[in-house]
């Protein structure tokens, strides 16, 4: 059936009620082929349906009931994909922290969730083992899985309705990456989860012969989507904690890695170290598939990634309050400029202009979507919730977009547009411009608030010894931009804030410049 007669319908029947519930056809079919994958070790289907069984079954032994919210602190690895499964089969909400987060920033999630207990990976993760001393969790076996931290039981914490229905039961709380500021706690259900997974499969064409390679977290919906997708195809995920681009290189290589997802930095610093090993070319070895999202997507890279890897680079829109999938260029109609493809498969959209009319093709406005992907609601934050989604499911991205005919292209955010004397400027514009330049890894661009205007500053941060000065990025931007987007100041960093996932932290670099101005306002009073 061709991708365009597929319908939300079409996808959402004979979708499983239950997360953990996607490998049980595998389980029976082919229970010998291999599921996971980390460094040392593997599960086969069989192998991972008794290792989720009796990890729910430990679970059930520590008090975590029905209802309870279940704190998993874990970089990417098989016991994580055990412990997220298993919350499933108790009905459980799993929430998944990265943990290089904060003693502060885990503390925070914790409290606002009400976990019943919290998880620690220490065995393959030392940061989640620091953050297991710190806290004074016993480590431990949870049934088949060992070397994990258990805290103390929570017993002040109620558990929450456990509903029937995949469309109403939450399967993850993820907190917000914190890009925007205080986290959020995001409620998915497994119907969300469920749909997204299985219309981007059915995009890319996956199949049961195909090896994922997962090294964006999975305590973020990217992450998440994979591990999902790849168990519900059939195939195999190979987990990976951290990012080394010579790591990612080597499974392309000899591993036999099909699919690769990452952000615009997955790429970058996979062309460097190409580089800077003196690699003549990339191996391609059995890879058919490669994709980005998270970030907007400089053209010049893209053309880079291609031209080295032989693959179309297929850009997708989504964010995580739709599990993440929105859009995405399918495999099948690749693109030569930065959009991010078409809608997915039982998803709906309209742009909305200022006005609140809807944009005409090709006008930008603010992004709405409605479908199966879009959360149950922001946690313990009704107000906020109805701010964003309206009585008739319509959810507001907060994202300036705009479609040409039927294909969808971000602008930027509501939130980070500038408004320089009069004329607004969209900072994605101006960061693909900069990063066309050979010298520049990534750049972001923000608003600095002057008297009666705003002012446009780019930070920049370049490639290691590169000599390139901030009168050279402004020659080179100068030709191919009006006056009022080319940025007052350009700063250049050893290293832009993010998250795990690669998203540039812009309010922390907005920050950054309000801290100055207040300093530079004391010394000058």
């Amino acid at each position: 059936m061709p991708v365009e007669a597929i319908t939300a319908a079409g996808i959402l029947e004979g979708l499983p009620s239950r997360i953990h519930e996607v490998i049980n056809a595998h389980v029976m079919a082919t229970p010998d082929r291999v599921a996971l994958i980390e460094d040392g070790s593997s599960l086969t289907y069989r192998e991972l349906d008794r290792a989720v069984r009796g990890t729910a079954d430990a679970l059930a032994g520590f008090g975590i009931r029905s209802g309870d919210r279940l704190m998993i602190v874990s970089e990417n690895s098989i016991a994580l994909a055990c412990l997220l499964l298993a919350a499933s089969r108790l009905d459980a909400w799993a929430i998944v922290a990265n943990p290089r987060l904060s003693p502060r920033e885990l503390d925070q999630i914790n409290h606002h969730s009400g976990a019943r207990r919290v998880f620690f990976t220490a065995d393959v993760s030392s940061e989640a083992a620091a953050h297991a001393e710190r806290s004074g969790a016993n480590v431990q076996d949870v049934g088949p899985l060992a070397g994990i931290g258990v805290s103390t039981l929570n017993e002040d914490t109620s558990v929450e309705p456990v509903e029937e229905d995949a469309a109403r039961q939450v399967a993850v709380l993820i907190y917000t990456s914190g890009t925007t500021g205080a986290p959020k706690g995001v409620m998915l259900t497994h119907r969300n989860l469920l749909f997204s997974a299985r219309t981007t499969a059915v995009v890319r064409k996956m199949t049961a012969e195909d090896t994922q390679y997962c090294v964006l977290p999975i305590s973020h919906i990217v992450g998440i989507s994979l591990l999902v997708m790849t168990l519900m195809t059939g195939a195999k995920v190979r987990l990976v904690a951290k990012y080394d681009p010579a790591a990612l290189a080597k499974a392309i290589a000899e591993r036999g890695v099909t699919i690769v997802n990452g952000v615009p930095a997955t790429y970058q610093r996979l062309l460097e170290y190409k580089r800077i090993a003196g690699l003549p070319r990339l191996n391609r070895g059995s890879l058919r598939l490669i994709a980005v999202a998270g970030a907007p997507l400089d053209l010049d890279l893209k053309r880079r990634v291609e031209q080295e890897l032989g693959l179309p680079l297929l850009n997708g829109y989504g964010i995580t309050e739709c599990a993440p999938g929105i859009s995405g260029v399918r495999i099948d109609a690749p693109r030569d400029d930065q959009a991010v493809g078409t809608l997915l498969a039982g998803v709906e959209a309209r742009i909305v202009a200022r006005h609140g009319s809807i944009a005409a093709n090709g006008e930008v406005g603010e992004l709405h979507v409605r479908g199966p992907n879009v959360m149950r609601g922001y946690y313990r934050a009704p107000d906020l919730t109805a701010s964003v989604i309206d009585a008739d499911g319509w959810f507001n991205t907060g994202d300036l977009a705009r479609f040409e005919d039927d294909c969808l292209f971000i602008v930027g955010r509501t939130k980070e547009m500038i408004i320089r004397s009069g004329f607004n400027v969209y900072p994605a514009e101006i960061e693909a411009i900069i990063s066309s330049h050979d010298a520049v890894v990534q750049c972001a661009v923000v608003g600095r608030p002057v008297e009666g205007n705003e002012e446009v500053v780019a930070f920049v941060q370049l490639l290691k010894g590169s000599k390139t000065s901030p009168q050279d990025l402004m020659a080179h931007i100068a030709p191919q931009l009006t006056s009022y987007k080319r940025p007052s100041e350009i700063i250049v960093l050893d290293a832009l804030p993010a998250t795990s996932t690669g998203k540039i932290l812009k309010h922390k670099l907005a920050e950054s410049l309000r801290s100055a101005a207040r300093k530079s306002h004391r010394e000058f009073q």
